[in-house]
């Protein structure tokens, strides 16, 4: 296709001169809208302007430039009609409605930055991609330009790929739009038709496995932002492992330190200073904390840095680090080191049987005061405070979970059993030798009495769980019999 009319209206005007003296220098009429005219006339590039072609003023203060007729059926022509005058290429970019989010704008203000013209050029030229070339990004203006210079026409293959690419950009930016003023506007908590845009944003070296293919996409609507400081390529695993990590950190008001592996906790603990926390982590399960994940919900120090190179870790994820702490892991070369702002996802999403399930987040704000006590012994101050804690980090651990904790410390984490009291004897297992006067928390209620049982033998004092089991009379009795101080929540928190 040799070009013999060009159509420009861009809001983004970087580099359009370059490819504007390129299309002049082949021969290529140039019609502009009126800031973009103005700008190619100062670069002393001869251009139409497009009310002169349309023999149409702009109206409504600029509002209305391109949506005419003899524009669309410039683009949309079959060339076979000789009383239309074609229209071969569309350089358009659209108003930065994306980038707006960022500015805190008004409604009113959000309005004005939807694109409908350049919607409408993009649209149109990238359906007649059989005649018109359409570059929607100036990261194709080279693309443009040399095959111009090199071949004196844009070819049908260039073609496809930027019709593509315009659909591409225009879904992406009408789904932007789409999800701003349902946000503005929703009377329901679920859409019914549920149209959700990201962008692609980080290559994966590999997925969960090496033979899998992996991206990272983020949402334009996120406020979590991260920045890795140091270390190896980030992977698939590693963004699971911190998305579950800062899950736990976050739901934390004290000083907190969180280790995973393999999108399991396998130590969580609050602490006074950021090195007690870690420290009281990792002894949780020290064997399991080798090669994992560490997060913290306050900046890390020096001397937290320091006992961290004493093992093997993946990740260390925090809002920030201490110069003197960075100094300390730059001796871990491979170890990723990540500062993070902003909260992880609200809504879960995942893929299931050829759709999606949402949900939102199992954040749900818990007082101990409507726990119920269905035992004959109260729980002291200290168990209540330690239950809160236990309770919170079942959460995050995969059903059955049972998590034993003290001095708002997990001290044995047992999880992904299909047996409550498997998890129960996993837990008790690893938390041998430190479980006097040890709390347990489970995300579901007991079906049996084994697990009360279990607790007593291994010196458990209190116990919290949701309760609404046909067998709650049984586990009552199990607890009043060894004067174990049981909790009723009437919340579960499943983890599948």
């Amino acid at each position: 296709m040799k070009p013999i009319r060009a159509i420009i209206s861009v809001y983004d005007k970087e580099g359009i001169v370059d490819l504007a003296k390129v299309l002049t220098e082949h021969k290529i009429e140039i019609l502009a809208t009126s800031k973009t005219a103005d700008m190619l006339k100062q670069a002393g590039i001869p251009i139409v302007e497009v009310s002169k072609f349309t023999d149409a003023e702009e109206i409504l203060g600029g509002r209305v430039k391109t949506l005419h007729p003899k524009i669309a059926g410039g683009i949309l022509s079959f060339r076979k009609d000789n009383a239309v005058e074609p229209i071969d290429i569309v350089v358009c970019n659209l108003y930065p409605f994306e980038e707006s989010l960022k500015k805190n704008l008004t409604l009113e203000q959000m309005v004005e930055m939807v694109d409908i013209g350049g919607v409408t050029l993009l649209r149109a030229g990238a359906k007649n991609y059989a005649h018109v070339a359409v570059v929607p990004d100036k990261k194709f203006y080279p693309m443009i330009i040399n095959e111009l210079k090199e071949k004196k026409e844009i070819t049908i293959e260039t073609r496809q790929l930027l019709a593509l690419k315009a659909f591409e950009i225009v879904a992406h930016y009408d789904s932007v739009i789409q999800e701003y003023f349902y946000n503005q506007f929703q009377s329901v908590d679920f859409a019914e038709y549920y149209t959700k845009t990201y962008l692609k944003s980080m290559p994966l070296r590999y997925g969960e496995n090496p033979h899998q293919k992996a991206f990272y996409y983020t949402d334009p609507f996120s406020n979590f932002n991260m920045k890795q400081l140091q270390g190896k390529e980030i992977s698939y695993n590693n963004l699971l492992d911190v998305e579950a990590v800062l899950s736990i950190v976050e739901d934390f008001t004290d000083l907190t330190c969180a280790i995973v592996k393999h999108n399991s906790p396998c130590g969580v603990a609050c602490a006074e200073t950021m090195k007690d926390a870690y420290l009281k982590a990792l002894e949780s399960d020290s064997k399991s904390a080798f090669g994992g994940i560490v997060a913290f919900n306050r900046t890390v120090d020096q001397e937290t840095a320091q006992e961290m190179t004493k093992i093997f870790l993946e990740v260390i994820i925090a809002p920030s680090f201490t110069p003197e702490a960075l100094a300390v892991l730059k001796s871990k070369k491979n170890l990723r080191v990540i500062e993070y702002t902003g909260q992880t996802s609200k809504m879960l999403i995942r893929n299931c049987l050829g759709g999606i399930l949402m949900q939102d987040k199992d954040t749900i704000k818990e007082d101990t005061k409507d726990w119920k006590v269905m035992s004959n012994r109260q729980p002291t101050p200290y168990e209540l405070a330690e239950l809160e804690f236990a309770w919170k980090v079942t959460k995050f651990v995969k059903s059955n979970a049972i998590v034993l904790s003290k001095n708002k410390t997990t001290i044995g984490i047992g999880g992904g059993q299909t047996s409550r009291v498997d998890s129960a004897e996993i837990a008790i297992r690893k938390a041998q030798g430190k479980l006097d006067g040890a709390v347990m928390a489970s995300d579901g209620f007991f079906p049996f009495r084994d697990s009360v049982d279990l607790a007593a033998q291994n010196g458990i004092k209190a116990i919290v769980e949701p309760g609404g089991s046909l067998g709650d009379k049984q586990v009552m009795q199990a607890a009043n019999e060894n004067n174990i101080a049981l909790l009723f929540t009437g919340i579960r928190h499943f983890r599948h």
